[in-house]
């Protein structure tokens, strides 16, 4: 009777430490998905309360897995493409997929125009939901799909609204690479634009990411009144100019706002 006390004791000591270890790591991917910029063990194992040698032991395994990444920077760690991915699927199909559709849809009905909803995912804007216009002349990218945060109007707002030091990582990690002759692929003169497009909180696209195309954005905000996502209506400029993308900003702005409750 001691001997099976003994091993009910040591299956129970067994399970207890399983979960401390998947909380544990729980803890590590919240941590990581809040992070502005890249983390480190050390950081880590500080925020979080736990061993430091716990905290190595947890980035390697993810490193490992693809959630977490080296970051450019030489200093800890980034979120990898397989977290990446995570984020995007979650985002894509959450249960407010149907409302959200819903309102994107009557903006498309007013505007006349394709509008989507996008969100920046480490380098990159990220379609989360989309609804394009009847007309035939347009642009096909479904949602999952990903654009350049430099040349796009979603791109340019949410980079625009970033603390300075992130901001500045993403302006000069990489060359901007040109995609038309509009795209800015300086970093100096993007920045003076990113400034504007701040204090404006409007993201613009004049033909940047494609030839012939303009987009418009505003912000979608979260409960403590940071930019999670952007809005944006976009045509060719045939049918859509910059002028009149511009006097689509308060619908915008309205179904903007209506998204913020939903997400």
């Amino acid at each position: 009777m001691v001997a099976k006390t003994g091993r009910s004791d040591r299956r129970g000591a067994a399970e207890e430490q399983k979960y401390d270890v998947v909380s544990r790591m729980l803890s590590a991917l919240e941590y990581i998905a809040a992070a502005d910029g890249p983390i480190t063990a050390s950081d880590m194992a500080s925020d979080l309360h736990i061993p430091r040698a716990t905290a190595y032991r947890i980035c390697a395994r993810l490193e490992q897995e693809r959630i977490l990444i080296p970051d450019l920077s030489g200093r800890g760690y980034s979120a990898g493409k397989r977290l990446s991915d995570m984020s995007i699927t979650v985002l894509v199909n959450s249960t407010a997929h149907g409302a959200r559709h819903r309102v994107l849809q009557r903006l498309v009905d007013q505007l006349g125009e394709t509008c989507n909803l996008t969100t920046l995912i480490g380098s990159e804007i990220v379609y989360v939901d989309r609804v394009e216009t009847d007309w035939p002349l347009r642009m096909h990218l479904n949602p999952g799909s990903r654009v350049p945060i430099h040349c796009t109007a979603t791109g340019k707002l949410l980079l625009s609204l970033l603390p300075e030091r992130r901001r500045q990582e993403l302006i000069t990690a990489a060359p901007l690479r040109r995609y038309t002759e509009a795209t800015i692929t300086d970093p100096l003169q993007l920045t003076e634009v990113l400034d504007s497009t701040r204090s404006e909180m409007v993201g613009v696209d004049d033909e940047e990411f494609v030839a012939g195309m303009v987009a418009v954005a505003v912000p979608v905000l979260n409960q403590a009144g940071e930019a999670c996502a952007a809005l944006a209506v976009h045509g060719p400029k045939v049918r859509l100019t910059q002028e009149l993308a511009r006097e689509h900003v308060p619908a915008l702005r309205g179904a903007a706002s209506q998204l913020s409750r939903l997400l």
